[in-house]
C-alpha cells in the first residue's frame, strides 16, 4: 500500500525515491544485438514504437492481445513509456532493450508493452501520476511494472542495465521481481490495489473555494521568489522555457502596473535567446537547459515549445514594441516553415537531440571548423560574439569533460556588442549574418537528427494559436495563411461532422480518439484564427468542438474536464489534470476558451461552466499557483471586466484593415474581436446575437466597444476610436 515516501513489496525490498534495494548477483552481459527479425511493433505508425521494432525484447503495443497473453500465461506487465526524441529513452534502449541478456530476462518474466506518450497521453498521464506519487519525481523513459489488470506495483524512470550509485539495474531487478511474482504474489497484488486506490482517490476532490485576485498575487510572488536574478528564468537547474509563466506575468503587469513582472519577462526572453538553448545557426528552441546559464541544452526540439515561445514573444512585442521579440518569433517561424511543415499543412512533432548516436553532434562545432569555413577575419568576429573556444565550451553533462566542441551562444546582446564599436555596427551585423548562413549551409550537409513526423492535433492547435498571434502582432498575412491551411487540414482529415476528433495523423492515417488537450488547444486555435481572418466557419467549428467537449468530457458532478472521453478505453481510473507543466493543461485552456466563447456568443452558461471548473481546482491550485500559470491567466480573464469589440464594415476596406491593425498592435488579452462583414451581416449575428443591431454609422466602417456589459457609443472617427482603445490598453 502507499505509505508516505515508499511502499513495501517484501520485507527486505522496498521502493524508496526511485531505488530498489536488494542483494543479487550481477549476471554476465552479452553484446547488444539487433535481431534479424522484427517484433510486433513493426506494424505500428508511431516513430517511437518503430525505433524499438528490431529490439530482441518481445514488445507488444498497448492493446488487448498483450493483456490477454499476460492473463493466460499469468505474467506481470513491463510497461515502458517514452517518445522518439527522448535522449534517455535512447540510452535505455541501447543499454538494455538491445541487450540479449536483458531481453531474455524480460521475455521470460513479463509481457512487455511499449507506449508512445505522445500518441497515448491518457496512458502516460495515469502512470506518470503513479510514478510521481511513489517516487516523488517523474520523467521519461517511464517504467511501470503492473498486474495483467493494469494495476501498478512498481514505478521508475530511467533504469540502467547494471546497478550503479544506489540505482538498481535491469539485470538485478528483473529476477527479483519475477521471484516476487511467483512466491509473494499476494503482497504485490495488495500493493497494486493500494496504489491504484490511493492515486485514483487523489483525483476525486469536491468543489473547492471561489477564486479571487489573491491567487494572482500569490502566483506573482512565487514566481518572483524563484526568479534567477543573475541569469534570468525560474529556479536553478535544469531550466525549462515554460512560456506560460511569461504570458501570466504579462497579464499581471497589465493588471497591476508592476514593472518588475514585465522585467522578469524581458530578461528571461533575452537570456534564452542569447543562450545555447536557442539554435543560433538554424533557429528554434531546444527542449531545456541543463544549467543555470541557458548554455547546455538537451538538444531535442519540440513543436509545442516553439509554439508557446512564439505566443510569449508576440505578446511581449505587443506589450513593449521592442522589435527584438518580433525578430526572434519570426526566426522560430522560419524554422517551423523550413523544417517542420508537412505538405498537408500540419506540423511535425519534434526533432531528436541525437545524430549518429551522439547528443548534440549536429549542433556543435570545433573551433578550427569555423576558422576554415569563415576565414580569419569573419571567424574572429563570429568567435567573439558566440564565445567559441579552442578547447570547446560544450561540457558533457555527466562526464563534465570538454571534448573540443562548441555550442554557439552569446553572453552579451548585439546591441551591447555594437555599442562598443558604433562605427562598425553595420559591418558587424552583416558579418554575423553572412557567417551564420555559411555555417547553416555547411551544417545541412551533416547527418540530421531524426524527425518525429507524426502530426498531433493538440500540438498543432498550439501552432495555429502561435501563427495567429504572430499574424496579428506583426501584421503578416503569410502566417495567417499558414494557420488557415493547418486548420483546414485538421477539419478535413481529423474531425468528424459531429465534432469528434482524432489525435494523431501519420502516413495518411488519422487514428486514436482525441483527448482533452486536442479539443482544448485546437478550439483555442480556431478562436484565434477567427479573430485573424474573420471567417465564421472557424468560429462555428470552435463551438462544435466545445459542444462535443461539454457532452463527453465534463465532470458534471464535481466540475472540470476529464482527460479522456466517456467513450474512451477504460483505464484504472479517469484522471483530471490542471497542472501546467511543459505544456498548459487542457483544463486551464478550456476555462479560457469557455470565457472567450461566452463573450462572443453572449451565453452565460458557458461562463458558469468556466467558473465551476475553476472552483473545482481552486483548493489544489491555491497553495502553489506557480505550477498553474496558464490557469492563472484564465483567472485573470475571469476577474477582469469583459471587453468586446465589434467592427462593422467591409473586410477588405482600408478603414477596416487600419482599425484591425491598430487593435492588434496593442496588448489587450481580455478582448474578443468580431467583424460584422457587409456581405454576411446575419451570419455573425446568429452566433453573437448581441451584435444584431450593430450597424455602420454614416455608411463608414464603425467600431462598437463594450466593456463590463456596457457599450460605448459606436464611432467611425479615427481619433475617437484611438482614444477608446488606448483607454482599454492603458494600465
Amino acid at each position: 500500500m502507499l505509505t508516505g515516501d515508499y511502499f513495501k513489496i517484501e520485507p527486505n525490498i522496498c521502493v524508496l525515491k526511485n531505488k530498489l534495494y536488494a542483494g543479487s548477483d550481477t549476471l554476465t552481459t552479452e553484446e547488444n544485438i539487433v535481431p534479424d527479425q522484427n517484433n510486433r511493433l513493426i506494424n505500428e505508425k508511431s516513430p517511437y514504437l518503430l525505433q524499438h521494432a528490431r529490439n530482441p525484447v518481445d514488445w507488444y503495443p498497448w492493446g488487448e492481445e498483450a493483456f490477454k497473453k499476460a492473463k493466460e500465461e499469468d505474467r506481470p506487465i513491463f510497461l515502458s513509456i517514452g517518445y522518439s526524441t527522448c535522449h534517455w529513452c535512447h540510452v535505455m534502449e541501447k543499454e538494455s532493450f538491445e541487450n540479449e541478456s536483458v531481453a531474455r530476462l524480460l521475455n521470460d518474466s513479463f509481457v512487455c508493452i511499449k507506449v508512445d506518450r505522445e500518441e497515448r497521453p491518457d496512458i502516460d498521464n495515469i502512470y506518470m501520476s503513479v510514478c510521481q506519487a511513489l517516487t516523488g519525481r517523474g520523467g521519461w523513459p517511464l517504467t511501470i511494472l503492473m498486474t495483467p489488470e493494469k494495476k501498478p506495483f512498481y514505478a521508475a524512470t530511467y533504469i540502467p542495465r547494471e546497478s550503479r550509485q544506489g540505482m538498481p539495474g535491469m539485470l538485478e531487478m528483473v529476477p527479483i521481481i519475477a521471484d516476487l511474482w511467483r512466491n509473494k504474489r499476494g503482497e504485490l497484488t495488495n500493493s497494486a490495489n493500494g496504489i491504484t486506490a490511493a492515486v485514483s482517490s487523489y483525483e476525486e476532490k469536491e468543489l473547492g473555494t471561489d477564486i479571487d485576485s489573491n491567487m494572482l498575487h500569490l502566483a506573482y510572488q512565487q514566481l518572483e521568489g524563484s526568479f534567477d536574478h543573475e541569469y534570468a528564468g525560474f529556479g536553478r537547474a535544469p531550466k525549462f522555457p515554460t512560456p506560460h509563466h511569461l504570458t501570466f506575468l504579462l497579464r499581471y503587469w497589465r493588471r497591476t502596473g508592476n514593472a518588475n513582472a514585465l522585467e522578469m519577462v524581458e530578461r528571461t526572453l533575452a537570456s534564452m535567446r542569447m543562450g545555447g538553448v536557442y539554435d543560433q545557426i538554424g533557429f528554434g528552441f531546444h527542449r531545456y537547459s541543463t544549467d543555470r546559464h541557458w548554455l547546455l541544452p538537451h538538444f531535442e526540439k519540440m513543436l509545442y515549445d516553439q509554439s508557446l515561445m512564439i505566443i510569449a514573444l508576440a505578446e511581449t512585442f505587443q506589450a513593449t514594441g521592442n522589435p527584438a521579440y518580433r525578430d526572434t518569433a519570426k526566426e522560430i517561424l522560419t524554422y517551423l516553415k523550413r523544417d517542420m511543415l508537412s505538405p498537408d499543412g500540419g506540423f511535425y512533432s519534434a526533432e531528436d537531440a541525437d545524430s549518429e548516436g551522439e547528443e548534440g553532434k549536429f549542433y556543435t562545432w570545433m573551433a578550427d571548423e569555423i576558422d576554415d569555413l569563415l576565414g580569419e577575419e569573419d571567424a574572429t568576429i563570429f568567435n567573439e560574439v558566440f564565445n567559441i573556444e579552442t578547447e570547446g565550451n560544450f561540457v558533457e553533462e555527466h562526464s563534465n569533460v570538454l571534448r573540443g566542441m562548441n555550442i554557439p551562444h552569446m553572453t552579451r546582446s548585439m546591441d551591447e556588442i555594437t555599442a562598443e564599436k558604433p562605427e562598425h555596427m553595420e559591418d558587424i551585423i552583416i558579418t554575423i549574418e553572412r557567417a551564420r548562413r555559411k555555417l547553416f549551409n555547411e551544417r545541412e550537409k551533416r547527418i540530421h537528427p531524426s524527425k518525429d513526423d507524426k502530426i498531433l492535433s493538440d500540438w498543432n492547435g498550439l501552432a495555429i494559436v502561435a501563427l495567429c498571434k504572430a499574424a496579428q502582432a506583426f501584421n503578416d498575412h503569410g502566417y495567417a495563411e499558414m494557420a488557415t491551411n493547418a486548420a483546414d487540414f485538421f477539419m478535413k482529415e481529423m474531425t468528424g461532422t459531429d465534432g469528434k476528433m482524432k489525435h494523431r495523423y501519420r502516413d495518411g492515417e488519422a487514428a486514436i480518439d482525441a483527448f482533452l488537450e486536442d479539443y482544448a488547444f485546437f478550439t483555442w486555435g480556431l478562436i484565434e484564427l477567427y479573430q485573424t481572418n474573420f471567417r465564421t466557419e472557424y468560429l462555428e467549428q470552435a463551438l462544435k468542438l466545445n459542444n462535443y467537449l461539454l457532452t463527453h468530457f465534463i465532470d458534471n458532478e464535481k466540475g472540470g474536464f476529464f482527460h479522456t472521453s466517456d467513450e474512451a478505453e477504460e483505464l484504472i481510473f479517469r484522471s483530471k489534470e490542471v497542472y501546467d507543466g511543459a505544456i498548459p493543461s487542457g483544463n486551464s485552456v478550456c476555462i479560457m476558451n469557455l470565457l472567450k466563447l461566452a463573450k462572443i456568443t453572449g451565453d452565460p452558461e458557458l461562463e458558469d461552466i468556466a467558473l465551476k471548473t475553476m472552483k473545482s481546482f481552486a483548493d489544489k491550485v491555491s497553495s502553489a499557483p506557480i505550477g498553474y500559470t496558464q490557469f492563472m491567466s484564465a483567472v485573470d480573464i475571469a476577474l477582469k471586466p469583459s471587453v468586446e469589440m465589434v467592427i462593422v464594415g467591409d473586410q477588405d476596406g482600408t478603414d477596416t484593415r487600419d482599425m484591425i491593425e491598430f487593435i492588434n498592435e496593442r496588448f489587450i488579452p481580455e478582448k474578443v474581436l468580431l467583424l460584422k462583414k457587409m456581405n454576411e451581416m446575419e451570419k455573425i449575428s446568429e452566433i453573437a446575437a448581441f451584435t444584431k443591431d450593430m450597424e455602420m454609422k454614416d455608411g463608414k466602417t464603425t467600431i462598437h466597444i463594450c466593456q463590463d456589459h456596457t457599450c460605448k457609443l459606436p464611432s467611425n472617427d479615427k481619433e475617437e476610436i484611438k482614444e477608446q482603445i488606448e483607454a482599454l490598453s492603458h494600465i
